[in-house]
């Protein structure tokens, strides 16, 4: 759903400059900046980490708002600029180092002549805010007390793929068939998707402003994060049991996500501290002064889930557990997902090396272990799964959508990218990939697969397997590329055969 025109978005903002943009929310912003082509200008304390993943045009700077001395040099110049700062997992004393971080860059944009500030702060009304919700809203109001014109967003919980309360939500949902749920899981929120709280940030730049102002901003949906973890239970088509308990501490709360999701027990407990806050919009002046009209939950959920399965299909899983490394028991988890990622190399261009994979199932086989796919396929069609007797439509040539044995074509893209999808009978979701990278004369081979188990017996399902996926990943690997130099000594002898044969020809020219 789209909520802002091309046109209002390639308006020339100045320069614009984004403070977290090795965030969350600061990453995404910067990527949408981009492609509409903004000048901008990003501050990091670590620029050589983020400078790789930004395009040439956008400038990187070194700057930190705890070294005020580091802030003109990053500020000059500047007309827009994205707070998007906060110290939650910095420790105890997070509250008092966001102040002197805001304290510093107000001082610092001020001198600096900078029209307008865009800060994301969060939804709650006093009494009884918590220290984190009450802290974001002080370096809300230290910005707008700057002189310098300010937008302060204040929202609810943030649904997109990669966001830390999806993450926590999902991670949860997948783990846990039954849950014990303390009384701030019941709590009113109203979850915004992430396109829409761009959408509202990259709007902020362009709105008319006298003078500063706090816009409250939340999704189409009251809710509270049981709700929302029942909504996803629901897309994911899993039965999850939810027994409330009347108190459970922020303390204790955390140290359990802290087990079972990828938050960790100091990010757990402000999360947890602010979420028994309700965090629902109030002031509905956002809905008159923007053109915007944010998704549901519903949709915000199913947005997130197609976006993290795309960008995950699309990362380079080349450092998981390349060649040289040792294996983890288990594989390498990213978020929910589990990969067991190869390398090998072979020199001879990528042509020939996708060869072999570009045929890989059906007659030809998965070149190692055939009898243990066999039997894989025999057991999937036992409990009423495809089996593999579909084989593939054609020997040679692949097209997306097509069938190999249990697997289904995902992408292809010769000679440099086949992956597969897995429609066998599993406890998750599962995909086979190859990728064939040339490297000066020769090419990288990558294989990677790559399990999304649902629930505990998914985990148990891979910890029980994980043998023989071993056995079968590494052996696949190997018969891939012999298969590669079985296709360069035929081609070497044709090619010698060929040599022969014309060397016969001219010499019976010649005798004529």
């Amino acid at each position: 759903m789209e909520t802002s025109s091309e046109s209002e978005r390639t308006v020339d903002l100045g320069l614009t400059l984004v403070t977290g943009a090795t965030g969350y929310v600061g990453g995404r912003l910067v990527k949408e900046l981009e492609s509409h082509g903004a000048r901008l200008r990003c501050m990091a304390r670590r620029p050589e980490f983020l400078k790789p993943k930004l395009s040439d045009r956008t400038q990187v700077v070194y700057g930190d708002v705890l070294e005020p001395e580091s802030l003109p040099a990053v500020l000059d110049g500047v007309d827009i600029a994205y707070y998007l700062i906060h110290s939650m997992g910095s420790g105890d004393d997070f509250a008092r180092q966001d102040r002197e971080a805001a304290e510093n860059f107000a001082s610092a944009a001020r001198a600096a002549g900078v029209k307008r500030i865009i800060y994301l702060g969060g939804l709650g009304r006093e009494p009884g805010l918590s220290d984190h919700l009450r802290s974001r809203q002080e370096v809300g109001r230290i910005l707008r007390e700057s002189g310098v014109p300010t937008v302060e967003f204040r929202a609810s919980i943030i649904i997109g793929s990669g966001s830390l309360s999806f993450e926590m939500i999902r991670a949860l949902v997948e783990k846990l068939p039954v849950m014990v749920t303390p009384r701030w899981v019941r709590q009113p929120a109203q979850p915004l998707s992430i396109e829409d709280l761009i959408d509202y940030l990259i709007a902020a730049a362009t709105v008319e402003l006298v003078k500063s102002a706090v816009y409250e901003i939340g999704g189409a949906d009251q809710v509270s994060y049981m709700e929302i973890m029942k909504e996803y239970a629901r897309q994911r088509g899993l039965r999850r049991f939810m027994i409330p308990v009347p108190v459970l501490s922020p303390r204790l709360s955390s140290l359990w996500l802290g087990l079972v999701t990828p938050v960790y027990a100091r990010v757990g407990r402000e999360l947890v501290d602010s979420v028994r806050n309700p965090t629902v919009v109030e002031d509905t002046t956002a809905l008159e002064v923007f053109d915007i009209r944010p998704r549901g939950i519903r949709a915000a959920i199913v947005r997130a889930l197609d976006n993290e399965d795309r960008e995950f299909a699309l990362t380079r899983w080349s450092d998981a557990l390349s060649s040289g490394q040792t294996l983890n028991w288990g594989g390498a988890k990213f978020g929910s997902h589990i990969v067991d990622s190869r390398v090998a190399r072979v020199p001879h261009p990528p042509r020939y090396a996708f060869r072999p994979i570009r045929r890989i199932g059906g007659a030809v086989g998965w070149y190692f272990g055939d009898w243990l796919w066999r039997l894989r396929g025999f057991l999937d069609l036992l409990v009423g799964g495809v089996g593999s007797r579909r084989g593939r439509r054609d020997p040679q040539s692949l097209v997306p959508g097509d069938t190999v044995d249990f697997w289904r074509v995902e992408a292809f893209e010769p000679p440099a990218l086949l992956r597969l999808y897995a429609e066998m009978k599993l406890p998750g979701r599962a995909w086979l990939q190859f990728e064939v990278e040339g490297e000066g004369k020769g090419s990288t081979i990558r294989q990677t697969a790559i399990f999304d188990p649902v629930g505990l017996f998914g985990l148990a399902y891979w910890y029980v397997l994980y043998p023989i996926h071993q056995l079968v990943f590494a052996g696949m690997l190997r018969g891939i590329v012999a298969a590669v130099e079985r296709g360069a000594r035929t081609r070497s002898t044709e090619a010698n055969g060929r040599d022969i044969n014309a060397g016969r020809r001219r010499q019976g020219e010649s005798h004529v």
